[in-house]
């Protein structure tokens, strides 16, 4: 019985050492894989905060450049408009006042000489409207605003209108021949074109070696 017993507990004791030990393998390789991978992640995670400060610090420096670059836009344009309503900001009283200063002169011209000489309340009058149409032009020189009267002159599409062409005038074609309005400038801007008559080329006039033309067909 005894021998009985021995031989079989035999296979039972050495039945568990050898099914244990690929086990106790696995499970040591397996911890050994985590433990890498956290290592791994731990180091990884230790990376992030400073890639992540950086691309937070890029990002805080191009919103700043490009906050500087608006405020920058933003002066330029104030100093221009700053810089238009001094130089410019006239111009609407200005083109108020050119009728004015055209009807003054209309009036002017339109005087018959014998009534200029023989009264003198109508003298009077119009060296009234004379001195009145002088202040009205000295102010606009202050202001720098210049009439434009292009007599005799070549037309130029930047400053004159042209109303119509006349032929005959013995003027080269393009010539202003007659003005119907003064124009005027205010520094480098144009308030109101010159109203022109201009020139026009004369019709070559055919060669007298041109044979007849044949019209008994």
């Amino acid at each position: 019985m005894s021998e009985e017993n021995s031989n079989g507990n035999e296979p039972e004791m050495n039945e568990t050492p050898e099914n244990e030990a690929p086990e106790t393998e696995a499970a040591d390789g397996a911890e050994g894989a985590e433990d890498a991978a956290a290592a791994a992640a731990a180091a990884a995670g230790a990376e992030d905060p400073l890639a992540k400060l950086q691309a937070e610090n890029a990002e805080l420096k191009d919103r700043l450049m490009r906050a500087l670059a608006e405020v920058e836009n933003v002066r330029r344009r104030a100093d221009k408009e700053r810089q238009d309503q001094s130089k410019f900001g006239v111009s609407p009283l200005a083109k108020e006042l050119m009728p004015v200063v055209d009807n003054l002169g209309r009036a002017l011209e339109h005087v018959p000489d014998a009534l200029k000489s023989d009264d003198d309340a109508v003298k009077n009058f119009l060296m009234g409207i004379e001195m009145t149409e002088k202040q009205l032009v000295d102010a606009f020189d202050r202001c720098q605003i210049k009439k434009v009267d292009p007599l005799g002159e070549k037309f130029d599409y930047k400053l004159h209108q042209a109303m119509s062409e006349a032929t005959g005038t013995e003027h080269a074609p393009g010539t202003v021949v007659q003005v119907l309005q003064s124009g005027y400038v205010l520094h480098d801007r144009l308030l109101r074109p010159a109203m022109v008559i201009v020139a026009k080329g004369e019709p070559e006039a055919p060669s007298g070696d041109t044979a007849p033309v044949d019209t008994t067909a």
